[in-house]
C-alpha cells in the first residue's frame, strides 16, 4: 500500500520528530511511504480568517502535490478535516478543481483513522511503561468523526496505563487564529484543560493534533508542571523497533 505523508505546517516547523515517527510506524506496518516535496500549508489559516481567494491558491498547490497519491495520511485531524470537508466547498464554482478536491478528500485520513479503518490495525507492537491521559482534538472528533480510534490503539500499547481526562472533549482553546483573536478566552480554556490534565496525576499527555498539544504543553510549562506531551504516533512507536 502506497501512502503519501502530509506533514502539516506545525509538524514540519516545530515537531519534525512526529513526522519521522509516522513514517517509521507506517513502514513497520507494511506501507510504502512517499513525501511529495511540492506540498504546502493546506490553506486553513487563510480559510478560517475569511480569505477564500488566498486559501484557494494554496489549496491548488496542495492538490497538485498530492494528485497522484493512493492514500494521504496526516498527523492532524485539523488539517485532514480542512481537506475532507472544506476543499470541495472552496471550488464549488470551479467544476474541474472541485472534482480534483473531492477525489483527494476521499483519500485523506488522520493517522488513527487510517490505522484502524484502512489498515485494520489496533496493536502496533509498542511498549511504553507510563501513566498517561488522552486529549481528543475538536476537529478530529467533529469534522472527521474520530471517536475511540486513538484509545483503541493506545489500549494495545504494552505497559501503558490510561487515566480518564475530566471534560476531555472540551476544547483546549487553540483553534488556530482563535487563540490570537480571542486570547483571553483562549487562555481561560487552556488553563482549565491544563488543570484537568495535572489533576489526573498522569506522567504523559497524548494527543493526535499538534496544535492542541503545543497549546496545552505551553500552559503546563508556564505553570511549572512536568507532564510530558507526546503525539499518538510517538507512543505507537515506543519500544516497538527494539523487539
Amino acid at each position: 500500500m502506497k501512502v503519501s505523508l502530509f506533514i502539516t505546517c506545525i509538524a514540519d516547523q516545530m515537531y519534525p520528530e512526529v513526522g519521522e515517527s509516522v513514517v517509521r510506524l507506517l513502514h513497520r506496518l507494511g506501507c510504502e511511504v512517499e513525501f511529495p516535496e511540492g506540498q504546502t500549508c493546506c490553506g486553513q489559516p487563510a480559510f478560517n480568517s475569511g480569505y477564500r481567494d488566498e486559501a484557494r491558491e494554496v489549496a491548488r498547490q496542495w492538490i497538485r502535490a498530492f494528485e497522484g497519491s493512493e492514500y494521504i495520511v496526516a498527523p492532524s485531524g485539523s488539517c485532514a478535516g480542512m481537506i475532507r470537508h472544506y476543499y470541495p466547498q472552496l471550488f464549488e464554482d470551479e467544476p474541474e478543481w472541485k472534482e480534483k478536491a473531492e477525489r483527494l478528500s476521499a483519500r485523506t485520513y488522520e493517522l488513527s483513522q487510517f490505522l484502524v479503518h484502512v489498515l485494520g490495525v489496533e496493536a502496533t507492537g509498542a511498549r511504553f511503561a507510563a501513566k498517561a491521559t488522552f486529549h481528543p482534538s475538536c476537529h478530529a472528533m467533529r469534522l472527521l468523526g474520530v471517536r475511540g480510534e486513538p484509545e483503541r490503539l493506545l489500549a494495545g500499547v504494552e505497559g501503558l496505563e490510561m487515566i480518564e481526562l475530566k471534560c476531555k472533549e472540551d476544547c483546549c482553546g487553540f483553534g488556530g487564529t482563535f487563540a490570537v483573536k480571542m486570547s483571553e478566552m483562549s487562555e481561560a480554556m487552556v488553563s482549565e484543560k491544563a488543570r484537568n490534565v495535572a489533576e489526573t496525576g498522569a506522567e504523559v499527555l497524548i494527543g493526535t493534533d499538534l496544535g492542541c498539544l503545543m497549546n496545552i504543553e505551553g500552559r503546563l510549562k508556564k505553570e511549572g508542571k512536568t507532564v510530558r506531551v507526546m503525539h499518538l504516533a510517538e507512543v505507537l512507536q515506543k519500544g516497538a523497533e527494539r523487539r
